[in-house]
């Protein structure tokens, strides 16, 4: 402010124009013409300034010049002061009764310093607007606010208004319940909000008080970044490349991390920290703020659902799987947290007419296991999703967490079906996070005729119903019982057993066709060297003998372990004697298709 207005601004409130100021007062580019006759007795700092300045001229002689560049809150809060020391009157708002309460105390001017607290205390901090507007002015005078217990008695009135609220709600116009004073903590920057926060805690106020006031904060802060991705379109931004470009939306995401309650104190919904853990991840915070995340997310999900965990995984465009890893360590960590506590649910069997149905206590890792089940069939429909990356997730659950893996077969089969690339050996560790032995009934005979999964898999389905079979067939009790008082159940019986059967037949003459075909390949090779003497042509001839021999071993071995007696064994018989194929009859078992899904 120019020399000249600051001469028309202090005539207003010098009482005697005639005479001439000695004391000029610089804030900046502001010039303050006074007279210590004023000032002096008024002000301590200016005071000892004026005593200190007039030394080497004499008692008081010659104008004083001061720079107090350095007073908290400029030039505004020094005019108000000034204007105090002149003719008594202070005007102050709620937006700079801080700034003169701080320029009192700089300036050791105790009148004015009382005048300020009485002005705070029975006006400004009395509701929740003023003392929103205080805190929000604190931020600009820090520290001297801090110091001075300006903040936080401006932090603890904001906290009581909120508190007040939350037990007596009360509406203004054109905004909702809750809408008008979630908009006065919007304006506060994450320092003064972790203050709030901290007066919330000291006021022993509600849980659900604390965790309120922390979404809303940071839903209405966070709005550009914890916003749903927009949908996929031409005009559509990726706003991944969005929230990387600004520094200043990771800065803030990270403060307001940091000012969210301990989890002790107040527990935030998973669905919130999901979205907060995936905007961390997305903006490419800190490590450390991306782990307080993660294990924060992990304290709470149990609560969670599918979608909430299966946002973290995904962009933010929702398109593609990007943070399996942030999913994997999410959970890790949260069975870490389990099996460090003792056990608190223990599964109970009960016989059911459905073979493996359980009955369990709802159970915390159970409940994860499902989710994470319904996340890895998600995230299997992703072309670009590694093998590790899936196993990773679907594997970050022990397996026998979960009663039955059915859910985490067909996040299995989703996932050989979208990569039908595979090999065998690719297929084998897709299918290592699941135990085939753990599937229901209609899931591995599902399994026994999908031609996705690798041969071990298959086999062990088979060899298990291949047991149960057996067990039935000698009196046991298969799937609950055979019900061999109802026809009905007869006929079901037979049909499982008909479709068990036909994969294991299907098995074994592939197995047959193979050696066949070696065989043959022998023999040609036999024939090729018939021009050599002939003692080199009983070698081979010998050597036909004895594989023809040890086919038919191995034919009448497989005849005895086949379940169809009359038919399938003449026709393997057939097989190992050389004769053809074409010839054998058989009747094959009508083919069932089972779903899972």
């Amino acid at each position: 402010m120019a020399a000249s207005s600051m001469d028309r601004i202090t005539g207003q409130w010098v009482s005697s124009q005639e005479v001439a100021a000695d004391l000029t007062v610089r804030i900046a580019d502001s010039v303050f013409p006074l007279h210590k006759a004023v000032m002096v007795p008024k002000c301590g700092y200016i005071r000892r300034a004026v005593a200190a300045a007039s030394q080497p001229q004499g008692t008081g002689a010659g104008a004083v010049e001061l720079d107090l560049s350095a007073l908290p809150g400029g030039a505004d809060a020094f005019e108000k002061a000034a204007r105090y020391c002149y003719d008594g009157s202070l005007e102050i708002t709620e937006h700079d009764a801080a700034a003169v309460r701080c320029a009192a105390a700089f300036l050791d001017a105790p009148d004015l310093a009382r005048r300020a607290d009485d002005f705070l205390a029975q006006t400004a901090l009395r509701s929740l607007p003023g003392a929103a507007a205080v805190l929000r002015s604190c931020e600009m005078l820090l520290p001297a606010a801090e110091e001075l217990g300006v903040a936080r008695r401006a932090a603890v009135a904001v906290a009581l208004g909120v508190c007040n609220e939350a037990l007596f709600p009360t509406a203004r116009p054109g905004a909702g319940v809750t809408g008008w004073w979630a908009a006065e903590l919007l304006a506060l920057s994450p320092a003064s909000f972790r203050g709030v926060v901290t007066a919330l805690r000291c006021l022993r106020a509600g849980p659900e008080v604390v965790a309120a006031a922390a979404v809303t904060y940071a839903e209405r802060v966070l709005a550009g970044i914890l916003a749903p991705a927009a949908a996929p379109g031409p005009g559509r931004r990726d706003r991944d490349a969005v929230v990387r470009a600004d520094a200043g939306q990771r800065a803030l995401l990270e403060a307001v991390v940091d000012a969210l309650p301990p989890a002790a104190d107040a527990q935030l919904p998973a669905a919130f920290l999901c979205r907060l853990l995936h905007a961390a991840v997305t903006a490419e915070a800190s490590a450390k703020t991306c782990r307080h995340m993660e294990l924060r997310v992990a304290a709470v999900l149990d609560q969670a659902t599918a979608g909430d965990l299966l946002g973290v995984a995904l962009d933010g465009a929702g398109e593609r799987v990007r943070n399996a890893d942030t999913v994997r360590r999410v959970v890790a960590a949260f069975v870490e947290r389990q099996q460090r506590q003792p056990p608190q649910t223990q599964e109970v069997r009960r016989p059911s007419l459905a073979e493996g149905e359980l009955l369990s206590a709802t159970g915390a890792l159970e409940k994860v296991a499902k989710t994470v089940d319904e996340v890895a069939a998600e995230m299997a429909t992703d072309e670009s999703l590694p093998i590790s990356k899936f196993v990773g997730v679907a594997g970050a659950v022990p397996q026998d967490a979960r009663p039955s893996h059915d859910c985490l077969y067909r996040a299995v089969d989703i996932y050989l079906k979208t990569h039908p690339g595979l090999d065998e050996i690719e297929r084998e560790k897709v299918c290592s996070v699941m135990d085939p032995l753990r599937l229901s009934y209609q899931a591995r005979l599902h399994a026994s005729q999908n031609k996705r999964l690798p041969l071990q898999a298959v086999l062990s389905a088979l060899y298990y119903d291949q047991l149960k079979l057996r067990s039935a067939d000698g009196g046991g009790a298969e799937e609950g019982g055979w019900e061999t008082q109802s026809a009905a159940g007869k006929a079901r019986a037979q049909a499982r057993a008909d479709a068990s059967l036909a994969r294991e037949n299907e098995a074994l003459r592939s197995e047959l066709a193979s050696m066949r075909a070696y065989v043959s390949g022998m023999r040609q090779h036999s024939k090729g060297s018939g021009s050599r003497s002939s003692s080199s042509s009983r070698v081979p001839a010998a050597a036909a003998g004895k594989k023809a021999s040890f086919l038919g071993s191995v034919s009448r071995t497989l005849s005895r372990l086949n379940p169809f007696k009359g038919g399938w064994a003449k026709d393997t018989a057939s097989i190992a004697d050389g004769r053809d194929r074409s010839a054998m009859h058989v009747v094959k078992p009508k083919r069932r298709r089972f779903s899972i899904g």
